[in-house]
């Protein structure tokens, strides 16, 4: 038997280790079943090559709990060490670092890209465990080793009697670790970190329900048999050829990632990339909701098949980060735990070639079945019009599949959408005006007015869709959009046509005058128009800029400095033509004409929705007195 020290010369790693290496004491089972992997997939590499003088056959990697012996085994048939080598990967390799490492970390636990520098990922067993024994027999014929450590920096390794190659690893786990020792927490570890990596690993056994046979009674019971519990799927979609998967396996390796998601995704994006960096993985597309927050942290990024975190904030633009799906790198560079993504170039090539690629794909799906792509639009909008805001390279390629919706149920590109507006909705300044409304309901008395004049009217309800209107305005000419509700709609494109008055200046300003009397100047700005004498007496209307720009403080960023706390304020348009308001002007009586004004500012209120409360129940004991 020999025993030794680790080849370190500073005897605080394990106190590190434990301390600052992994925040998080569960991932060592991660880090133990990698290495398992790695060593089964070597095998397999000398199999190929002729290299190996054992059968490769169809390895599995075990994990046994004995609650008993307090222990816990996570066992493969790999390739194996031979005496020599646990000397040189476990005490030595494992270290060769560590000094460095350490004066890196000793007065921190911010650590980097380290993993596979050192074994360390071996070392993460001490976390949990306050002795760890090795087993290992060589695929070469050599004898079997056996080495144990007890958390120091001592070890001892001698011959061992294991008879077949590959590895056993048994951790002693800690008075204080003993939630490791039950099956339902390794079985949650297992599921969560090896579901798909490429070695079937088995935990235990399960039952199975064999199928009845063709002739069986009608009252036979079917047999049952004991099966090997294979935890994961070792060769999930993204590992495949998007020629060898159809459409159903797409959506099964979607239900596979999400059992409780019972809606089918509106479609995928299969990423698989080998230069300048390896990425492979599949994108989905679920029915959006409004609301951009509930859906973050559904795409799960993996490393060679083991899971490693669902943020992927940097690695994927922020605007897909509302999609779900896998994407599996070996080439992101994270910290040694796994658990912090390192700022580096690779990382924003990685985001780019993603956005790309999202971006072909809805070109293509566009192309390809234009009814299909409209009649998802509703429930993808709200990620494109996202992605057109904040990234810049994705605004030009969006340019060929974004879609403006109008009122009547049509859908255009903004090209074409430009070629349909432009002869009747060019003011007089050459400038394209673009009317849209946010809410069907509550504009429809503006829509309806817009569109008697020929005008086209978008919806545009999304909850960013004011700071992607400032956008369009900015990157392209000669182009304004205006809600229908901000104003007249003689005034929502202004032409050269001059409406004549059939009141006088001074009969105007004498009616203005009155107004004033009865409506409170801090919530309204009376405006004088001459319109068609059988449109509305009164409009309320806010005006765009004010209005838009405090939905952008609202929503976040943009807007000017304050404005999301300002009042409400509305414009009341006085249609100086129309037979009621030269009843107003007329009327003999100023507590009759305040009465009237007061009802006919209440009524166009109601009909903006604006009416309630207090105000409303006043509004309906007034009209009572007034029709009986």
């Amino acid at each position: 038997m020999a025993t030794g020290k680790i080849n370190v010369s500073v005897e605080n790693i394990f106190p590190l280790i434990k301390k600052f290496l992994y925040s998080d004491h569960e991932i060592f089972l991660r880090e133990l079943i990698s290495n398992a992997t790695d060593a089964t997939l070597k095998l397999k590499h000398l199999s190929t090559l002729g290299e190996a003088n054992v059968d490769y056959g169809n390895p599995v990697i075990e994990v046994k709990v004995n609650e008993e012996a307090k222990t816990l085994h996570i066992i493969d048939q790999g390739i194996g060490m031979t005496k020599d080598e646990v000397k040189k990967y476990i005490n030595e390799v494992a270290f060769s670092g560590a000094e460095e490492f350490l004066d890196k970390y000793k007065d921190s636990a911010k650590d980097s890209g380290i993993i596979g520098h050192f074994g360390l990922g071996f070392y993460s067993a001490f976390m949990v465990a306050n002795k760890v024994e090795i087993l290992t027999k060589s695929h070469k014929d050599e004898p079997a080793a056996h080495w144990v450590c007890e958390g120091t920096t001592e070890f001892t390794l001698e011959d061992g009697d294991k008879k077949e190659h590959g590895t056993e690893i048994i951790l002693h786990i800690n008075d204080d670790e003993e939630e490791f020792l039950k099956e339902s927490r390794i079985q949650e570890l297992l599921v969560k970190y090896n579901k798909f990596m490429p070695i079937p690993i088995k935990f235990g056994t399960k039952e199975e329900t064999l199928p009845l046979p063709e002739d069986a009674k009608e009252d036979a019971k079917p047999e049952t048999k004991t099966v090997d519990n294979i935890i994961n799927n070792p060769n999930p979609a993204w590992t495949k050829q998007p020629t060898d998967l159809e459409e159903k396996d797409y959506n099964n390796f979607y239900r596979e990632l999400y059992p409780m998601q019972f809606e089918d995704p509106l479609f995928h994006i299969h990423l698989n990339v080998d230069y300048p960096f390896n990425l492979t993985g599949i994108l989905y597309f679920p029915r959006m909701a409004q609301d951009m927050n509930i859906q973050k942290d559904k795409i799960q990024l993996y490393q060679n098949q083991v899971f490693v975190t669902d943020n992927v904030e940097g690695i994927v633009p922020e605007f897909l980060t509302m999609l779900r799906g896998v994407i599996d790198s070996p080439d992101i560079p994270l910290n040694v735990s796994r658990s912090y993504l390192q700022a580096d170039g690779a990382v924003k090539k990685i985001s780019s070639y993603i956005t790309r690629k999202v971006a072909d794909k809805l070109k293509s799906l566009f192309n390809n079945n234009r009814e299909d792509f409209e009649k998802k639009w509703n429930d993808i909008k709200i990620v494109i019009e996202y992605g057109m805001l904040t990234e810049d390279k994705f605004f030009e390629k969006a340019d060929k599949f974004a879609l403006y919706p109008t009122t009547d149920g049509e859908y255009f590109t903004f090209e074409e959408l430009q070629e349909k507006i432009k002869e009747n909705q060019t003011d007089k300044d050459e400038n394209l005006v673009v009317l849209y409304a946010s809410n069907e309901n509550e504009q429809h008395s503006y829509i309806e007015a817009a569109k008697d004049k020929g005008y086209k009217v978008l919806l545009l309800d999304s909850p960013i869709v004011s700071h992607l209107l400032q956008k369009l305005e900015t990157s392209k000419e000669k182009i304004s959009f205006v809600r229908v509700d901000s104003d007249h709609v003689d005034n929502l494109i202004k032409k050269d046509e001059e409406k004549i008055s059939k009141l006088s200046e001074e009969e105007k300003e004498k009616l203005k005058a009155d107004f004033e009397k009865v409506i409170p100047a801090e919530k309204y700005t009376i405006q004088m128009e001459a319109m068609d004498s059988n449109a509305a007496p009164l409009i309320i209307t806010q005006p765009e800029f004010m209005r838009r720009m405090k939905e952008m403080q609202q929503t976040g960023g943009g807007g000017m400095f304050g404005m999301g706390n300002m009042p409400e304020m509305y414009n009341l348009v006085v249609n100086t033509n129309h037979e009621l308001i030269n009843n107003i002007l007329n009327t003999k009586t100023e507590k009759k004409q305040q009465r009237l004004i007061k009802q006919s500012l209440d009524l166009a209120r109601l009909s903006q929705n604006l009416l309630k409360g207090e105000e409303l129940t006043a509004f309906i004991k007034r009209s009572f007195e007034m029709v009986k």
